[in-house]
């Protein structure tokens, strides 16, 4: 594996620290701004609006730039927008700070994930991507803790300081060790009107819809994780970075869960995967005034939602296969529109007084919602398949076996 790779990875842990480490800091954070957790729960939503706009328009408005030049130019973009929220004088400057930096973070990932690719041969381009996932997964067993901590101890500025100081590392590394790679030309060259038709497929608007919703269930609680475990099972805010570290090891352990299983049960995974997430919510709702079962539900959390993330990813790129760029960054716009919704929806509970466990029976709901639009596609990727057998049947050629490629689209 290329080292570049690795620094891809790690640039991707600036990110994902970014992304996920303000559910560590609302409380300090909206006490220095003098906002309410509902409004501070909002940041979360708009570094999540950056990325539902940002993966599709840069992924579309880069397809033909220098791949290297654009990683540069996204990563100091990024950590101009870490030094901005780390000295943002009112929350409006610090919203706007997320929204720029998530622009960049979206970029990144939809440039990154190309570059990767083309650094490793055919046979190594799944092991290319778990790197820098793997740069995800890791930001929330340590990056996402640590910034917690030093929000607690340090003040919650200091956070957008560290995570500034690990893009500097990150574009270092890009700019001395991730060569240039040549745009492809000819007929292998992107075009955007060929790729945008995978939106005529129903399959896609389905797999979109159920990536949302599972990523809306996960954040509507994730977002207020830390009050409610403060405020509704009374342990001290000393305990939240442990509590995130869970959720950030549960992460992992779904992942690899995840990734051995989905390519050959793909309906299966999701299926199991949404389902665990909806009961899961739904009993931490009943049991959020126990410490120990709040502590316990959210490492299960951790293990459910990301035991998914793999066969969601998987499903887009199935069903819009002729479209490999875009198929990409919808995946990373739908799970941002989860994670808009989510912490929105989250926030109106919260601002209703129904308390922080209603938030998790809104997590159920939304989870309930996915496996029903899972079924709606499975349902018609049966039908679909059962017709092409058919027409192979009529036409004298042998069908595929169950559980075939064939079949998975």
């Amino acid at each position: 594996m290329p080292v570049a790779v690795y620094v891809l990875g790690l640039s991707v842990f600036a990110l994902g620290t970014s992304e996920f480490m303000l559910s560590g800091i609302l409380q300090p954070l909206a006490r220095d701004l003098k906002v309410s957790i509902p409004q501070a729960g909002l940041l979360v939503s708009a570094f999540a609006i950056g990325m539902v706009v940002g993966a599709p328009v840069l992924a579309a408005a880069t397809l033909r730039l220098p791949r290297r030049t654009t990683l540069i130019s996204l990563l100091g973009l990024f950590g101009l927008g870490q030094v901005a929220g780390a000295v943002a004088p009112t929350y409006g400057v610090l919203f706007a700070s997320r929204v720029v930096s998530a622009l960049a973070c979206a970029g990144f990932w939809a440039v990154g994930a190309a570059v990767a690719v083309s650094l490793v041969p055919v046979t190594a381009r799944a092991r290319a991507m778990a790197v820098m996932v793997g740069g995800l997964s890791i930001a929330n067993i340590a990056g996402v803790p640590a910034g917690a901590l030093l929000g607690q101890h340090a003040g919650w500025r200091s956070a957008f300081w560290a995570v500034a100081a690990l893009a500097a590392i990150g574009l270092v590394g890009v700019v001395a060790l991730v060569p240039s790679t040549p745009v492809p030309t000819g007929d292998d060259r992107p075009r955007l009107r060929r790729e945008l038709t995978i939106y005529k497929d129903k399959q896609v608007w389905l797999a979109l819809t159920a990536t949302a919703m599972n990523g809306a269930a996960v954040f509507a609680l994730f977002s207020y994780l830390s009050p409610l475990l403060t405020d509704t099972a009374g342990l001290a805010e000393s305990w939240v970075p442990t509590v995130l570290a869970l959720f950030g090891v549960g992460a992992l352990i779904g992942t690899f869960i995840g990734g051995r299983i989905a390519d050959a049960h793909l309906f299966g995974t999701l299926f199991c995967g949404i389902s665990a997430s909806t009961a899961v919510l739904a009993l931490l709702a009943l049991t959020a005034h126990s410490p120990v079962a709040a502590v316990a539900l959210a490492l299960m959390l951790g293990v459910t939602a990301f035991t998914t993330a793999p066969a969601l990813n998987a499903r887009m790129f199935n069903v819009a296969n002729a479209a490999p760029t875009l198929a990409g960054a919808t995946t990373t716009a739908a799970f941002n529109i989860g994670n808009t919704l989510g912490p929105w929806l989250g926030g109106l509970v919260i601002g209703a007084h129904w308390g922080y466990p209603a938030v998790a029976w809104t997590g159920a709901a939304l989870a309930a919602v996915a496996v029903a639009v899972t079924a709606v596609a499975f349902r018609l990727h049966r039908s679909s398949a059962h017709r092409s057998k058919l027409i192979a049947s009529s036409a004298g050629v042998p069908l595929a076996k169950e559980g075939a490629p064939a079949e998975q689209h």
